[in-house]
């Protein structure tokens, strides 16, 4: 098996709108005890998430506290994590990891 570079993780919390107080106290709890970059609050879907999203970029080696913390943490949300290999398409089909219900994401950006 080829070596695989990780550079990092994305972990993205989803949430309606009614949602979105509930996820930004969560993004800045995690933030704040992991050190973790946080982006935008997106309301709608973007890229090939179904529905609103905040990207929290983790550090390949805090990952694993990380998510440790978010799988008892995550307020009832849904967080779709995944590798950042440079292989866009494996990194949000096979290198992932759900906390809470999984949902159906659009792959056809990668196409």
């Amino acid at each position: 098996m080829a070596d695989i570079v990780i550079r990092d993780f994305h972990a993205h919390i989803y949430y309606d709108a009614a949602d979105v107080d509930r996820a930004r106290a969560l993004a800045d709890d995690v933030q704040r005890r992991f050190g973790v970059a946080v982006g935008h609050f997106h309301l709608k879907p973007v890229g090939p998430h179904p529905r609103g999203s905040v990207q929290m970029t983790v550090p390949a080696n805090r990952f694993g506290e990380v998510a440790t913390y978010l799988a008892v943490a995550r307020m009832g949300l849904t967080i779709f994590a995944h590798a950042s290999t440079g292989d866009d398409r494996a990194d949000h089909t096979s290198n992932v990891i759900w906390f809470g219900p999984s949902e159906r994401l659009d792959l056809s950006i990668f196409d």
